[in-house]
């Protein structure tokens, strides 16, 4: 069991969690609350007469651990009792409500504990979703702009009466329990059991905070869920809200809600009934009558609502005419309704494919007319902004050819990086292909758009972005889940393009030659990337690292790992708050994640003030410079990292199965840069030993720089420059030894003494 951690022992938390048919899914969730960083809770789990095994399962969690109170009910009586024979049993300040086949993020009690401090302790505590669908897809809640933190710390909700447009659900908020008690609070049995509980609970609320994070993972089950369950059993929508309006009624200083709550439950009704997996066909009229008798039931003619709805023309006549009860219409506006975003599609599909038409028509003009020489059009990264090769060659032309002029391709959201003197090109516009079709120069570390069409005059230099390590090009055809492609005739087509082809050494000489065949010649020149790291100075060094907020005397590890073919989600191979922990307070760690993450929902651990999430960073060579030690996997940085002489560590936890998944040209344990760490607890021992930069540790690097860093000496740029715009044949300036070079010297060492070192073996 995790000790308690300082800092934890209020509030407590009574997390209740009733299950049913989950269990699939229940050992998931229930771990998901026994494993927070935060431990001063009591999870108590209620077996609602499940006829699988998650009575049995709750034992088990029992049995093991104190924390958890198993409570079994003697027939199933439905999601609202379960979770009042779980109420009945809580002693926490705060009580979070967690359905069984759902999960708390990592570090969501932290948080709330941290948020629920800094608030005042408030009555509600409102905080975020995201949706995971049975697909894998992880999906943040379309509203979370409404949880935002700025303005008073707690309030009462007339203050903020657009929380009410939250979804009307119990698991997204925690509840003082004193609160609770005092308010009387239930769930009603029958579906929709949330809505008179959640209503009340934040109209009586003396206080309510919000709290803008992903706290819960609610899972959309292909079956099983409330949208697949039987179409009589949604009729109970309309009991549940004649209970808040009940509730209402009982409480006449909250009757200025009437027109907002009435507004709600007609936004919801007309949701319901619009769910053909809710409401086949044949109990549509049924739901409509019963809606709309409601609807006049509780009306408040003439009130104002409390609540800014903005709600447009036709979801006002919606509502009005299922009050009416006008289901012809109703139903006739639906069909209109739909129907238009049809034809706008339509339409929009035409002017888009009419755009087209006239682009591809302006390409094949501009294709007529002269080459500009001057001109030199680069991008990287799939339009992304300016960084990696062609951005070291971009400046380094500007410098030695003052006379070309550089425009770069990328999408605006990282126009913003780009040097003034450079123009940018938006993807697809009129300026990018006449650009693609007039410059005498083209520059990436990718591809260009398929659509190229190469004009005799033109040079193509294809700069890469890492040495492969991984399989890549060609020797894919045979791992089909690996291949990002499986066009590997076009693949060629643009090969077939490429003037020159940039490496930083032989090996990738040697891969890229066979696994992208074709005419172009190679350029064994080293990767201008890296020129920065025999630039920079140790002013530069500290100044870097001032930035980014590592401490003075600190031990930065930039934790950079690749991504997986083998999975579709952003892997989590460190526990970051037991690494930092174990570590101790001398060490801090830049996370770095993969490209391929970088719109993943929500991170996955918890804020700590050791732990810099540096993933949006725009130039990853710089959070080299600031760091002392690279821990990686398989990720190439590993390549460039060494140009730096720094120290190197491998944390290879899944080595097999990345070879199985996307294969290697060699094995990365035999000729390590550094010492290897195969788990959590090597990795540890490698740092808090001094081994990561110990001597068998610095002759690996030593040997590794030798056979991947032979051309990276500050100088790569220059002579790509120098061959490919001003057409020396001959590399200027030619190599400088491995020996006779001087990399960007490390930050000072940490003022702590360090441990004696001690050789370590790969």
């Amino acid at each position: 069991m995790p000790a308690p951690t300082p800092g934890c022992a209020v509030p407590r938390f009574s997390v209740i969690v009733p299950a049913y048919r989950v269990q699939a899914y229940l050992g998931e969730s229930l771990d998901s609350v026994l494993t927070q960083s935060c431990p001063d809770l009591e999870l108590i789990a209620v077996d609602d007469a499940s006829p699988d095994a998650c009575g049995a399962i709750i034992d088990e969690y029992a049995a093991r651990d104190p924390r958890v109170t198993a409570v079994h009910l003697a027939h199933n009586l439905g999601l609202g009792p379960a979770r009042n024979a779980g109420l009945a049993r809580a002693t926490g300040d705060y009580l979070i409500f967690l359905d069984g086949d759902d999960t708390l993020v990592p570090g969501a009690l932290q948080a709330l504990t941290d948020r629920l401090k800094a608030t005042g302790s408030p009555d509600v505590l409102i905080y975020d979703h995201a949706r995971v669908h049975w697909t894998g897809e992880v999906v943040r809640s379309r509203l979370s702009h409404r949880l935002s933190e700025e303005g008073p710390a707690s309030f009462r909700l007339a203050d903020r009466p657009a929380l009410l447009a939250m979804p009307t659900v119990v698991w997204n908020k925690a509840y003082r329990r004193e609160y609770v008690e005092r308010e009387g609070l239930q769930f009603p049995p029958g579906l929709y059991e949330d809505t008179p509980w959640t209503y009340p609970a934040l109209l009586a609320a003396e206080s309510v905070a919000v709290l803008d994070r992903v706290c819960v993972h609610y899972r959309r089950r292909r079956t099983g869920s409330v949208p697949t369950t039987s179409a009589s059993r949604h009729l109970e929508i309309f009991d549940q809200y004649d209970r808040v309006f009940g509730y209402l009624a009982g409480r006449p200083e909250l009757e200025r809600w009437r027109s907002t709550l009435h507004r709600r439950m007609a936004e919801h009704f007309c949701a319901v009934h619009a769910d053909t997996r809710r409401l086949p066909r044949a109990g549509r009229a049924e739901f409509f009558a019963r809606a709309s008798a409601l609807l006049r039931r509780h009306r408040a003619p003439g009130a104002r609502g409390s609540l800014p709805l903005s709600l447009s023309r036709t979801d006002r006549i919606r509502h009005a005419l299922m009050r009416l009860g006008a289901r012809r219409c109703y139903r006739l506006l639906s069909v209109l309704c739909s129907a238009g975003p049809a034809l706008g599609r339509a339409a929009s599909e035409l002017g888009r494919g009419l755009r087209e038409a006239a682009l591809r028509l302006h390409y094949r003009i501009q294709r007529l007319l002269p080459l500009r020489p001057e001109l030199a059009v680069f991008s990287a990264y799939w339009h992304g902004g300016y960084a990696c090769n062609p951005a070291a060659i971009e400046a380094k032309l500007r410098e030695l050819a003052p006379g070309m002029r550089t425009a770069w391709i990328c999408d605006p959201a990282h126009a913003a990086t780009l040097p003034r003197e450079t123009v940018a090109l938006r993807p697809g516009s009129v300026a990018y292909w006449s650009a693609l079709a007039r410059a005498g120069y083209l520059v990436t570390n990718v591809n260009f758009d398929r659509a190229l069409v190469k004009r005799p005059g033109q040079v193509l230099l294809q700069t890469q972005h890492g040495t492969p390590l991984k399989r890549v090009g060609l020797d894919l055809q045979d791992r089909p889940a690996a291949t990002p492609t499986t066009d590997f005739a076009g693949l060629l087509r643009g090969a077939d393009q490429w003037d020159y082809l940039l490496s930083s050494n032989r090996h990738s000489t040697l891969v890229w030659e066979k696994a992208v065949p074709s005419s172009y010649t190679t350029l064994e020149y080293g990767y201008p990337r890296n020129d920065v790291f025999h630039r920079a100075t140790r002013s530069d060094v500290l100044e870097l690292r001032e930035r980014l907020g590592i401490p003075a005397g600190s031990t930065a590890i930039l934790y950079a790992p690749t991504h997986r073919d083998y999975r579709r989600s952003r892997p989590d191979h460190l526990d970051f708050e037991r690494l930092l922990q174990e570590l101790g307070p001398r060490f801090t760690v830049l996370f770095r994640t993969h490209l391929t993450y970088a719109n993943a929902p929500d991170r996955p651990w918890e804020p700590h003030p050791r732990l810099l999430d540096v993933s949006a960073h725009p130039s990853v060579e710089e959070l080299c410079l600031a760091s002392d030690a690279l821990v990686t996997d398989y990720s190439s940085l590993m390549f460039d990292y060494a140009a730096l002489d720094r120290p190197i560590v491998i944390h290879a936890d899944d080595w097999e199965a990345y070879e199985a998944a996307r294969g290697t040209y060699f094995d990365l344990r035999s000729c390590p840069p550094g010492a290897i760490a195969r788990t959590q607890d090597e990795l540890v021992d490698i740092f808090t030993t001094g081994h990561w930069r110990g001597s068998r540790s610095a002759q690996l690097r030593s040997a590794f720089r030798a056979r991947f860093c032979s051309y990276d000496d500050g100088y790569a740029a220059e002579r790509v420059v120098r061959r490919v715009f001003l057409g020396q044949p001959t590399p200027v300036p030619p190599v400088v030894p491995l020996p006779d070079r001087h990399p960007a010297p490390a930050p000072p060492p940490a003022t702590t003494a360090q441990p004696v070192l001690a050789p370590v073996r790969p």
